[in-house]
């Protein structure tokens, strides 16, 4: 297959299939050129120039994710940095080796904490292949030869072979079986503020996303579905639309959506918006937002609950307290507002079907296409391009399944389903809509001794894999509120405490939204110990560390001491706090902000702290933290999605709006791995933007603020 790119900024060589033997992004050499390269084991390809190329299983979507794994491959394998680039497998690949690569999925800030040890296996086993193969030529004992800067050395005798001029040689051996790791204290790229590999060419307008995608006699489509969830396609009027410019044919998929599919994605959008559509709009065509509000409401008093974490006798606590404090908090549903919309090129015949996507899981998307096509899953394969934005969104494959669909009924021509950001907006798979009736006891001293965390709301489980929810229940939906453990554990030490939640399920599809659940629920503790501090007459950092465990009280120091937190501020200035662990990592921020009379809110600075265990890439992990506060702070200010009739009322950025950047505050990051565990960084720190934020605002305005988005309060005094 010939890849095609009429567009000069696109005009970019991608297809790993004709290359590499089902390769993708980032190949950029010719078939010939290629060929010379050697393949050392999975995760390693040396060229006879010493240029390396390393294999990234997990996705890039602007975390550097991409970049880390490279170093972490490349510490290992003792190899030159300036020489390194990376490609993608394709999940077929990775079926048909037997899942060298594993895990393909990115998410859950797990790209390089939950692949760091075989990633690193990986370089470490092509680094002793290339030392052995040197040893063999030298005919000298492999302990006296030793890797540094793609060079091999013979230490007794001074003698050096390049990785280029041993690759060959060394492909042909058999990896050992067992390699030693590094010691951290050895390490030369780990930990380093390496620059990214990725930003050349998205300087440069390089970088192929999906939405770029071109082969020869590609089609576009474009669809629309049922506006309400859960609804129907009725009927169409093909006739009406199928003489216009470009149409080459309006399909149905599934029954709920039809797509138009023409010459270009102006052409299909002007037939799709002209198409006489009829829909059933289902059981939910009448449900309005305040009807989602109430079944929520009911949850939070309802006598069924699933335990998540309980200690003690919270009830009994509470009742015998000397001062009892009850506040009731709502999250809203969210967008993922990715700024590339879902898309698929497909390329379907009767005995293969390869799709080319932004994906966070390629096997997932594997899977989806290989159904949709009705062929064995080793008669496709789906290439990953980089993705426009995922946050969550891209882990489900329905816009694959739906670009499968439609090429299926073009058989060998490849069609590219682009979604309209109307589409995209209203399509979305939404985060969770919940409550949190909080009720906590204090003491005569002003200790907390009792606290009930009632949650009411969705489950993301229950959307997506219902078969794993337990006893009816969903773990998941208690990140940050668990007992223990590594991934986000509760970080108070309460006495007597019952968190358990009442599952309501509106009809909007829950999904997984970058920071999950972590987000709403540290709304809910955080603004709550606030809440608890100022009823107690205790400063709001005080009351906490007096509950917190060590790691947790760690950051949250750190953060206040690097913001100044009770030393004087200008004029009109105040400070709020929060922390939570979540993703494995540690974290806490210090907003300080400033509401005028008139109610116009200003951030002015968010200090941050993170441990997450180690750092692999410092600079990079500042800018994570940086970009989850714009994220954060985006969707405290205004992110809203809510129904009327059933259907979405926000269908594009002039009903959902984003942060812009005068409105982005000044971000001061404290970093502090202990280096003692692998923590996620990608999304714990978002959960901490809006409760930091809400609590300064109470500060400066005595205001509690207990919904979000922002924009729907008034922030006046008085008011």
């Amino acid at each position: 297959m010939t890849i095609q790119s009429p567009i000069g900024r696109r005009g970019f060589l991608i297809s790993g299939a004709a290359v590499a033997g089902g390769f993708a992004l980032g190949f950029r050499l010719s078939a010939a050129r290629a060929a010379e390269a050697k393949e050392i084991d999975a995760w390693v390809v040396i060229h006879p120039d010493d240029r390396v190329v390393i294999r990234i299983a997990r996705s890039e979507m602007g975390q550097g994710t991409l970049t880390g794994l490279a170093q972490l491959v490349a510490e290992e394998l003792e190899c030159d940095w300036s020489k390194v680039s990376t490609e993608y497998p394709t999940p077929g690949e990775n079926l048909r080796r037997a899942r060298v690569w594993r895990d393909l999925a990115t998410g859950g800030s797990r790209g390089i904490r939950g692949s760091q040890q075989y990633v690193r296996e990986g370089g470490a086993i092509a680094r002793e292949m290339l030392i052995a193969a040197a040893a063999t030529e030298w005919k000298a004992p492999a302990s006296e030869c030793k890797a540094a800067d793609s060079v091999v050395t013979h230490t007794p005798s001074g003698r050096t072979l390049r990785y280029g001029e041993l690759a060959a040689a060394a492909a042909k051996l058999e990896p050992p079986r067992q390699v030693t790791l590094k010691e951290p204290k050895d390490w030369k790229l780990i930990g380093k503020p390496v620059k990214r590999l990725d930003t050349l060419d998205k300087l440069t307008g390089k970088q192929v996303y999906g939405i770029d995608m071109r082969l020869p006699g590609m089609l576009t489509a474009t669809v629309k579905a049922c506006p309400v969830f859960g609804g129907k396609l009725r009927s169409f009027d093909a006739a009406k639309v199928e003489r216009m410019r470009g149409v080459k044919k309006v399909v149905s998929i599934d029954d709920n959506a039809v797509a138009v599919i023409a010459d270009t994605y102006w052409n299909a959008h002007t037939a799709l918006e002209a198409l006489p559509v009829q829909w059933d709009v289902g059981k939910f065509g009448e449900l309005q937002q305040d009807a989602v509000m109430a079944m929520l409401k009911e949850g939070l008093e309802a006598g069924e609950a699933f335990v998540g974490n309980e200690a003690g006798d919270a009830a009994a606590a509470i009742t015998g307290a000397a001062q009892r404090v009850e506040a009731v908090y709502a999250f809203p549903w969210q967008y993922h507002a990715t700024m590339e919309p879902m898309n698929a090129t497909a390329l379907y015949t009767a005995d293969r079907c390869e799709v080319w996507c932004g994906t966070q899981n390629g096997e997932a998307a594997l899977a989806v296409a290989a159904e949709a096509a009705g062929l064995p899953v080793a008669k496709c394969d789906v290439h990953k391009l980089m993705l426009g934005g995922g946050f969550g969104r891209r882990g489900r494959s329905d816009y694959v399944r739906q670009a499968v669909l439609v090429a299926r009924q073009m058989p060998g021509t490849p069609i590219k389903l682009l979604w309209s950001r109307e589409e995209d907006a209203t399509h979305d798979q939404y985060h969770p809509i919940t409550m949190c009736k909080l009720t906590g006891g204090l003491d005569s001293d002003g200790r907390l001794v009792g606290l009930h965390m009632r949650l009411s709301g969705q489950s993301i489980r229950a959307s997506l894999a219902p078969q794993s929810l337990q006893a009816k229940g969903d773990p998941g939906v208690f990140q940050g509120l668990n007992p223990g453990g590594r991934e986000a554990a509760y970080g108070y030490d309460v006495p007597n405490l019952l968190i358990d939640h009442a599952m309501r399920n509106p009809h909007l599809p829950a999904g997984f939204w970058r920071g999950v659940n972590t987000n709403q629920n540290a709304v809910y503790m955080e603004c709550f110990m606030d809440e608890l501090a100022h009823a107690a007459g205790r400063d709001p950092l005080d009351f906490r560390l007096g509950m917190l465990k060590p790691r947790h009280a760690e950051v949250l120091k750190a953060a206040a001491e690097k913001a100044g937190y009770g030393k004087p501020l200008p004029e009109g200035h105040v400070h709020g706090l929060a922390q939570i662990m979540g993703y494995g990592s540690y974290v806490a921020a210090v907003a300080e902000v400033s509401v005028s009379g008139d109610g116009i809110l200003k951030i002015h600075k968010i200090t941050a702290a993170t441990n997450p265990g180690h750092a692999v890439n410092p600079a990079q992990i500042d800018r994570q933290v940086a970009g989850s506060f714009a994220f954060g702070l985006s969707a405290a200010l205004y992110g809203e999605v809510t129904v009327k009739d059933g259907a979405v009322e926000q269908t594009n950025f002039d009903s959902y709006n984003v942060m812009r950047l005068d409105e982005m505050p000044d971000v001061d990051v404290v970093l502090m791995p202990s280096g003692d565990f692998w923590g996620g960084v990608g999304e714990p720190t978002i959960a901490v933007a809006a409760p930091a934020v809400l609590n300064a605002i109470y500060k400066a305005t005595g205001k509690r603020i207990r919904q979000l988005p922002l924009m729907s309060n008034d922030l006046k005094k008085g008011a």
